[in-house]
Parts: structure tokens; sequence; C-alpha cells
């Protein structure tokens, strides 16, 4: 079954971190560009952050400097690493993995998602 499956989210305080993972199973991510959303309730999903199958990152303006992508391919995982959380992060993350021009960071045309994993930050 090709599946991906997230997991470390939780209940943070408001400044503290956290780190998602995201991994496949069923094929390689080697390949694939990988791209995290997240999706406030009541609102739309937004892509965050994504990284090339060649390492290369794009961030939104709103993580910049505070959330972190990398890849363990090896481990056929991603990861998110989340730092000086706000409240405004609280959301559902989805991670989402796309072959199409997979050296290519943009936030459409994913092939397989993740069903997420809740974050929630307190002030």
């Amino acid at each position: 079954q090709l599946q991906l499956v997230e997991s470390g989210g939780g209940l943070v305080q408001l400044g503290g971190s956290l780190r998602l993972s995201c991994t496949a199973s069923g094929f390689t991510l080697g390949a694939y560009a990988i791209g995290w959303f997240r999706q406030a309730p009541g609102k739309e999903r937004k892509g965050v952050s994504c990284i090339t199958n060649d390492g290369r990152t794009n961030y939104v303006d709103s993580v910049k400097g505070r959330f972190t992508i990398s890849r363990d391919n090896a481990k056929n995982t991603a990861y998110l690493e989340m730092n000086n959380l706000k409240p405004e992060d609280t959301a559902a993350y989805y991670c989402a993995a796309r072959r199409r021009f997979g050296d290519v960071c943009y936030y459409s045309g994913m092939d397989y998602w993740g069903k997420g994993t809740l974050v929630t930050v307190s002030s």
C-alpha cells in the first residue's frame, strides 16, 4: 500500500518546539519533492515548506527562520522541525510527495498525501 504517515504532532506552549516526521511506505521518497502543508480550523490548506529531491528548500514567509525541512532518504522519511511556535501555527499538518518535477519546489500536483497530524500551540 502506497502511503505517507505523519507523526510528531501534539500540544505545545508558546515558544516551544516540535519535530514532525513523514514516512513513506510502498514507494521510495528519494525521487520525490516533498511538501508540508497545514490547515487551520475554518481555513483552506496551504503549503508551508517544501524540499526537492536534491535537497533545495523553500519556506513561506510566516515560518522562515523558525521551521526547517529536511529529508533522510535512507529512512524514507522527511521532517519538519518547528521552533518558536506561535498560536497561529495551530493546524493540522500534512505531508505530500510529488514525483513529477521532483527537483522543483511548488505546492501543487502532489501524488500522495498523508492523513495529517495535529499541532496545537497554547498561549
